[in-house]
């Protein structure tokens, strides 16, 4: 690995030359394969794996799944994650108590996020987004599938967040950064690293910040984190959150066995490194800080969101009563707890104790997803959303399911014509694989048509040699 003179000569000058060396020949050697199971969905533990220590689901792989052939993982029954990223679990399990609102800011392609939906307690809302148009989408997918329905997706620039006023409990900035905990696994990310390129990347990363801060309720926790190395990006940074925002640095509990770095430049605010030489990971630099002030001090929104959200408040007074059947509101769970919201013929189920704010966030934000997508009107009828298959919602008894064997799955996946056991009975048909909903079917009798998302599909039109599933 050839890395660049200028961080070579950074890294030493930070680590000395000792530590540097071994810092320099773990980046030679590859980590093994981590994943991070959907507890609400799959209860399985990976054979021959090795629990991720600061996870509570996440586990290193003995060998690499072949992650497109697996139709565990288009169920959403695992996120293949990178293990240091998964410890914003402890941060959250620390510091965040009761039901809360969640922003993860920079969240494509969507493990913290995922990871932040299974740990976040009953009642909260995470709101995820991404700014790139082809990333957001992909996050929206990576959430649908995972399932937990108090989950909004946005795709905006942190400025779009400023007017809302304080209405986030707890935000999450992942922020876009100079990569250098990328090397290992991304030679591109060498080519692409320069000096000049981390004092944008500062630049950047303080703007995003001072965009985001006024959406944070007083009170509320700052997760700063990154995927590199250098001090000017991280322990800087922090320190220039504290002094100019406003805030205060938390400590987490982090055993010694975790091997887990603190601040290398000797300051006395607590961080966390994860250093390729001393964890099995990548680089993740993470901080956690509180916003200044008490909660009773904040405003619900700020003037203009008010305005806009009275103005929201008057359109849906106005708006025509949803007319479709009254049993879809059986295909999900606690069908109470739930605004029902028809938008050109497509039903959607969004949690009732966040429609203020989910009529707030709609004036200011491109919203992509919200809640569950429950079905769409298709010629004379209501037609299932892949979605609700996949959602933790969905209620078990809604509809005749039919469990189909490996070789089905990937047909079905690669939105292939199929053909059920002759018991299964005609109409909708919900697919299971090793118990886990796969998706719809219409069953016709001499076949099934195929209800799988285009644009979701398997595209290659073989098998590996080898195909190795969770």
């Amino acid at each position: 690995m050839n890395l660049p003179a200028p961080f070579v000569a950074g890294m030493q000058q930070l680590l000395g030359n000792e530590t540097f060396s071994a810092f320099q020949e773990a980046l030679q050697t590859d980590t093994p394969v981590s994943v991070r199971m959907n507890t609400a969905k799959c209860g399985r533990i990976p054979e021959a794996a090795t629990p991720v220590a600061w996870c509570t689901s996440g586990y290193y792989l003995s060998k690499r799944p072949t992650f497109t052939f697996d139709p565990l993982f288009h169920a959403g029954g695992y996120y293949v994650q990178e293990a240091s990223s998964m410890f914003v679990e402890q941060a959250l399990r620390r510091w965040v108590e009761g039901p809360v609102v969640m922003l993860d800011l920079c969240a494509a392609p969507g493990g913290k996020s995922t990871l932040a939906r299974s740990v976040l307690p009953p009642g909260s809302l995470l709101v995820a987004n991404e700014v790139m148009r082809n990333r957001s989408q992909v996050l929206a997918e990576n959430l649908i599938k995972w399932g937990h329905p108090g989950v909004i997706v946005t795709q905006n620039d942190p400025a779009d967040f400023t007017d809302l006023g304080p209405v986030f409990d707890v935000i999450l900035t992942d922020v876009p950064c100079s990569g250098e905990g990328m090397f290992r696994k991304d030679p591109v990310a060498i080519t692409e690293w320069s000096p000049e390129n981390v004092d944008l990347c500062v630049q950047r990363q303080r703007r995003i910040l001072r965009d985001i801060w006024p959406a944070l309720k007083p009170g509320g926790i700052l997760i700063y984190s990154t995927c590199t190395y250098n001090t000017h990006e991280n322990e800087e940074n922090v320190h220039w959150i504290s002094r100019e925002l406003g805030a205060e640095v938390f400590s987490l509990e982090v055993p010694d066995s975790w091997s887990i770095t603190g601040n290398l430049l000797g300051g006395e605010f607590p961080v966390y490194r994860f250093l390729p030489h001393r964890t099995v990971g990548e680089g993740l630099f993470l901080a956690v800080l509180r916003k200044s002030g008490d909660e009773s001090d904040c405003m619900a929104v700020s003037p203009a969101a008010k305005t806009k959200e009275k103005r929201g408040k008057a359109n849906r007074k106005k708006a025509a009563v949803p007319s479709f059947p009254e049993e879809v509101k059986g295909w999900l769970d606690a069908s109470s707890d739930w605004t029902w919201m028809m938008d050109e013929g497509a039903v959607r189920a969004f949690p009732s104790a966040y429609d203020d704010l989910y009529a707030l966030l709609k004036q200011h934000l491109r919203i992509l997803h919200a809640g569950v997508e429950v079905c769409e009107l298709k010629g004379r009828d209501w037609v299932p959303h892949h979605a609700l298959a996949l959602s933790t919602a969905l209620c078990a008894d809604a509809f005749v399911r039919a469990e189909i064997s490996y070789e089905q799955a990937i047909a079905y996946l690669r939105k292939e014509a199929i053909v059920l056991d002759g018991g299964v009975p005609k109409g909708m048909v919900l697919l299971t694989y090793a118990g886990l909903p796969v998706g719809f079917v219409k069953n016709i009798g001499n076949r099934a048509n195929n209800l799988y998302p285009q644009e979701w599909r398997i595209r290659s039109g073989y098998l590996p040699d080898e195909v190795i599933c969770l």
